[in-house]
């Protein structure tokens, strides 16, 4: 336990993290004190509750980032990337750095959770070792930046390490010039096989489409337009410093997890769900989603291989609730293609739109974009809804439809808002598909004034299972607002925080896609 959680005893720790568990979380909301600590005797802890229960790190953050320069994308002083997005405990993942000068650094590995509120637990240090100054990898076609980097560590995934989202702190322990260490992130997944109710599925396919690492080489920075068709990035290169719509110096290495997923993740493990973690990879094997009651799509998932689409299409047909927390999801078609070592999926490159483009969408980007071959499947039959012009913008999420189970216990009523949760990107049109339901929805405005109507959705399965689109890539910022998270700000919107509402909302729909009876209205449920 951890020793120096505020006004919490190891024992109150232990109880919260049992009550936590009990068959799915905030049960207990509902229930006496008696009967909660009735199913405290009867009813197991689930590996996320005992991995929570385990000592937090408070320091697991970056302290001191030094980029190459104003307005750049790296940190030359010390940064690496790992071999693979994803990893099973038996399997070997290499760490891949570069120290420019060559001086000595450690690797620290921390997995991120909810730990008491710490956000993070420490699970090794590796080193110290000695760093070289690894070559920038040459432009090759499709304007590929491909380090080809020696290994200067690698771990072998103990069999005690839960699955989870990881974090490798590389921080130098001397410096040539005399100002100090620096330090950066490189992230990795550790997954399983085992059945779980909530599948947690990290965009980090999207994290490389926008990661300008060296020099502006993104998805988006082909001369021929930001959205130039037979364009590639690749997963052997660290990731820069997110270079979209605010400065956040925690994502230097770190992809977007940090951004976006982050709150998600610390919410569900907060509350004892029992979640397991994949990469946008792991989803090739149409068993992967199949494997969890509910699975998640999570933050600014834009950019997906078709076969990804195949394996949730699969899943809604074998039952499984996908929740979509996120937005501009599924957009590109995005195929995964060896390295030049014949690694498998580790470049992706964007082919074509999914669902074909709009007559706006030509209007408004037409110069930008393409040219395509025949575009992939339609998002939005999957989804619910589609991305739309303009993609971007802000605006509060409205209640349209409080009658909806999803609101209840909200006390939510028509027209409520809760203030700057779409952004900065969302979905609109709504599929025609039987019994879809419109439960949110309202303008959104972007920077140059552009309109366009936002819209989230649910539509049943065929086995009682749902389908819901909160049409916002910052749901998760209305669940927590944990260590090492910053609040976004984009075209003149920004979200507030954790919010009773969408917390509840949130329990509501993993409570129904786990099985169980949602708590009566006067029970808080958050």
């Amino acid at each position: 336990m951890n020793d120096d959680l505020p006004n919490a005893s190891r024992r109150e720790v232990l109880k919260s993290a049992l009550a936590a568990s009990l068959a799915t979380p905030a049960v207990a909301a509902g229930m006496n004190s008696a009967g909660a600590k009735e199913m405290e005797r009867a009813a197991p802890a689930n590996v996320i509750v005992a991995e929570n229960a385990l000592p937090g790190e408070r320091d697991w953050q970056l302290t001191r980032v030094r980029l190459d320069k104003t307005g750049g994308f790296r940190s030359p002083l010390i940064e690496g990337y790992c071999s693979r997005q994803s990893v099973s405990a038996g399997e070997t993942i290499e760490f891949k750095v570069s120290t420019n000068p060559p001086v000595d650094f450690q690797l620290e590995i921390f997995r991120l959770g909810y730990y008491g509120g710490a956000g993070a637990r420490k699970l090794t240090t590796i080193g110290p070792l000695r760093g070289t100054t690894q070559p920038d990898p040459e432009i090759g076609p499709q304007r590929l930046r491909e380090c080809r980097w020696t290994t200067s560590t690698s771990l072998t995934i103990p069999d005690d390490w839960r699955s989870g989202v990881y974090l490798g702190r590389l921080s130098t322990l001397t410096d040539d010039d005399g100002t100090g260490y620096t330090q950066s992130y490189v992230v990795f997944v550790v997954r399983d096989k085992r059945p779980c109710d909530v599948l947690f599925q990290v965009s980090d396919n999207t994290w490389q489409a926008y990661n300008r690492w060296p020099d502006d080489y993104s998805l988006y920075t082909d001369p021929r337009g930001a959205h130039a068709a037979n364009v590639a990035v690749s997963f052997d290169r660290p990731y820069g410093k997110y270079a979209q719509i605010f400065e956040s110096p925690q994502s230097v290495g770190s992809g977007e997890f940090l951004l976006w997923e982050f709150p998600l993740c610390y919410w569900l493990e907060q509350h004892g769900y029992d979640v397991s973690y994949c990469a946008n990879v792991d989803l090739l094997d149409p068993a992967e989603p199949r494997r969890a009651k509910a699975f998640l799509s999570v933050g600014h998932d834009e950019y997906w291989d078709v076969r990804q689409y195949d394996a949730l299409k699969g899943a809604v047909d074998a039952g499984v609730n996908l929740l979509f927390l996120s937005a501009n999801t599924a957009y590109m078609v995005s195929p995964f293609e060896p390295n030049a070592a014949g690694q498998a999926n580790r470049t992706i490159w964007r082919k074509t739109p999914f669902g074909a483009l709009s007559e706006r969408e030509i209007e408004v980007y037409g110069h930008t974009m393409g040219p395509f071959p025949e575009p992939g499947p339609d998002e939005g039959l999957l989804i619910g809804a589609r991305s739309i012009v303009p993609a971007n913008g802000g605006a509060d999420w409205i209640c349209t439809k409080p009658e909806h189970w999803i609101f209840e216990g909200t006390g939510m009523r028509r027209g409520e808002r809760v203030p700057g949760l779409v952004g900065w990107e969302f979905h609109g049109d709504p599929a025609e598909i039987a019994g879809l339901e419109v439960v949110g929805e309202g303008n959104v405005r972007n920077a140059k004034g552009l309109q366009a109507r936002w819209t989230s959705t649910i539509y049943p399965g065929p086995k009682g299972n749902f389908v819901f689109n909160a049409s916002t890539i910052w749901w998760s910022q209305g669940l927590s607002s944990p260590p090492g998270h910053m609040l976004p700000w984009s075209h003149g919107s920004r979200p507030h925080g954790p919010d009773a509402r969408i917390e509840r909302i949130t329990h509501n729909l993993l409570r129904r896609a786990l099985g169980m009876q949602t708590v009566s209205p006067a029970s808080d449920g958050g």
